[in-house]
């Protein structure tokens, strides 16, 4: 049996960090948890099976979720990304290529079988 792809969750927010946990779940895959970009980077730097990152925008530390996807892309470029926030409606023109957003509250079928998708 192969092991469940591997999906970093990173949410500064407790239970928005479990409950986008249960949606990865959900997709049929394992969710690791960073509670900011700084501790997403020292992660991504440290691991090689990683293969989606769902990233909220508004979070303490060094950058927000849009310059955590855009480092992602420059350094780590097959990984996928989905970006989320229920602050402010970011613009496919502010993510790196390839990147999804969704709003909160977000369609968490929509999320899952966006999921699904990105593990294909």
């Amino acid at each position: 049996m192969t092991k469940p792809m591997i999906v970093l969750v990173v949410e500064d927010e407790p239970m928005l960090l479990l409950m986008a946990g249960t949606l990865v779940e959900d997709a049929g895959l394992q969710p690791l948890f960073a509670k900011n970009a700084d501790e997403a980077v020292a992660i991504l730097e440290n691991r090689t099976d990683i293969r989606i990152v769902f990233t909220d925008v508004d979070m303490p530390g060094s950058m927000d979720g849009i310059k955590l996807a855009s480092a992602i892309r420059h350094r780590w470029p097959p990984i996928s990304i989905i970006v989320v926030s229920g602050h402010k409606n970011v613009s496919l023109a502010e993510l790196p290529e390839g990147a999804r957003f969704f709003g909160k509250p977000y369609d968490e079928q929509r999320v899952i079988e966006t999921l699904v998708a990105m593990a294909a």
